[in-house]
């Protein structure tokens, strides 16, 4: 490869790039209107406006993606994630124009991306699975029986997307028509199919997620866990290589059961499987994401590898030069999503410019950034800033410099989750492990983060008052 187009935006497209420079191979970038001044598009090497500021009009547009790598004389097109990533249509198109791409081949991306089309695939290779409906669903009456058949809760769920669009949780039966209506409207409109599935509601799990490689040769790794239970509105806001909970024995367990989730699509490169971890520590499968995950800055920090670089070598044809007996977990790593929202506002999106933006200098910390300080968050594009990671050689050590770090790091003009991760870091049952995906739920109170908030505030304003009081009356004045 000589020449590698990055069809996305933002700290991804920028993250992916450095890789790539680094395997001393060309960078191309694409930009909307919106993004032209964005640090990705300096970086390139070269870059081309590929619409305007709607995704759909730009970042989506997979036939004018392929024109333009065509043109440039591009080897390969590297997704990133959201977009086009996990868009099996777009991947034929980009392996009928003989353009290599950087991921797995459209049909593991066709199973993975179906949910009841995965389960079809992964219940021959004995991957213990929530119950539910073998197949997509959209005949109310019928789910309704089903429900009932299943116990609530359960689970409405979108069968053709994710980041929580067309997911309903039903604690009763009374409930249960009104939100299948709302979680096939939603879903219809979000991934214009309005199927979905029914499945039991495991109510307090861990979400845990197994990151896999697999070569063209049929070998298949895995890198370990990534706990991602710190979640609003079913999305992740904090992630951590390693989890806290797994004992050696469940992470091999799991990790076997990630390999053969993979082999049972075919699957080649990197990719996560997700399972869901209840009380008694059972785990079942709940889906593949057949692409890098935002998350995958954790995976490298405890292994020593980088995802990217082995996504291209993979995409190359090069057998994976990894044999799971040499891998082993170094250290501890967190990283956290630092979105453009406001947490005393329901994680709502904060729009605007930013005044200041300030990285933080210490040591132990990588920032995957993506703005600059004048720069507009807008309405357009999904608000995450940048990702902050932390590492230590012990969970505490990389909570205390994930603290160091939030501190700073000075951002303003929008408000971001950086409060909210001071939060999380500081909360005793997050300290101790002891946490699920109800976290936000059970213990983030709004009203009370401010005032705390606002009370640290104030007690700087003093310390500064103080401070400045004490400087002026060291000033010794010359007599007249």
């Amino acid at each position: 490869m000589k020449k590698i187009l990055v069809a996305n935006r933002g700290e991804i497209a920028l993250r992916i790039m450095k890789t790539v420079k680094k395997m001393g191979i060309k960078t191309v970038a694409i930009y909307s209107i919106a993004d032209r001044e964005s640090p990705h598009v300096t970086y390139a090497d070269e870059a081309v406006c590929i619409g305007e500021a709607l995704s759909s009009k730009s970042y989506l547009v997979g036939e004018k993606i392929i024109k333009i790598a065509k043109a440039l004389q591009v080897d390969a097109i590297h997704p990133g994630y959201g977009f086009l990533s996990e868009n099996a249509g777009f991947v034929k198109k980009v392996e009928a124009n003989n353009i290599i791409f950087i991921g797995p081949k459209s049909e593991s991306i066709l199973i993975m991306g179906n949910k009841i089309a995965a389960k079809e695939a992964v219940k021959h290779y004995n991957i213990p699975m929530v119950p539910g409906t073998p197949e997509a669903i959209t005949d109310v009456k019928a789910a309704t029986l089903i429900a009932k058949k299943i116990g609530f809760p359960v689970l409405i769920k979108a069968s053709a997307g994710g980041g929580g669009k067309g997911m309903r949780i039903v604690d009763n039966e009374e409930e249960f028509e009104s939100q299948m209506h709302r979680a096939i409207s939603e879903a219809t409109h979000a991934f214009g199919d309005g199927a979905v599935f029914i499945e039991k509601y495991i109510a307090s799990p861990r979400h845990i997620e197994i990151q896999i490689l697999a070569d063209c040769l049929g070998h298949t790794v895995h890198l370990f866990e990534r706990e991602c239970s710190i979640q609003r509105r079913h999305q992740k806001v904090i992630e951590e290589a390693p989890s806290s909970i797994l004992t050696p024995a469940l992470r091999d367990t799991m990790g076997e059961a990630a390999i053969r989730v993979a082999k049972a699509c075919n699957y080649i490169g990197a990719g996560t499987v997700e399972f869901l971890l209840d009380n008694n520590n059972r785990f079942y499968f709940l889906e593949m994401n057949t692409r890098l995950q935002v998350e995958h800055p954790v995976t490298e920090c405890i292994t020593g590898l980088d995802l990217v670089e082995q996504q291209i070598k993979i995409a190359r044809g090069e057998s994976l030069n990894l044999i799971q007996a040499d891998l082993e977990i170094k250290g501890h790593a967190f990283e956290l999503r630092v979105y453009a929202e406001d947490p005393f506002n329901e994680f709502l999106p904060s729009i605007g410019k930013i005044n200041v933006y300030k990285i933080p200098k210490v040591p132990g910390i990588r920032v995957d950034n993506g703005v600059f300080e004048g720069a507009d968050v807008s309405i357009y594009y999904d608000p995450l800033l940048s990702k902050l990671i932390t590492y230590g050689n012990t969970r505490q050590e990389a909570i205390l410099t994930m603290l160091n770090a939030i501190k700073a790091y000075h951002i303003e003009g929008v408000s971001t989750t950086l409060s909210f991760g001071k939060f999380v870091f500081e909360h005793a049952a997050f300290k101790a492990g002891n946490f699920n995906t109800n976290f936000i739920k059970t213990y983030f109170n709004p009203k009370i983060l401010q005032e705390k908030t606002e009370r640290e505030a104030r007690l700087a304003a003093l310390i500064a008052l103080k401070q400045y009081q004490k400087d002026l009356n060291q000033i010794r004045l010359p007599n007249n």
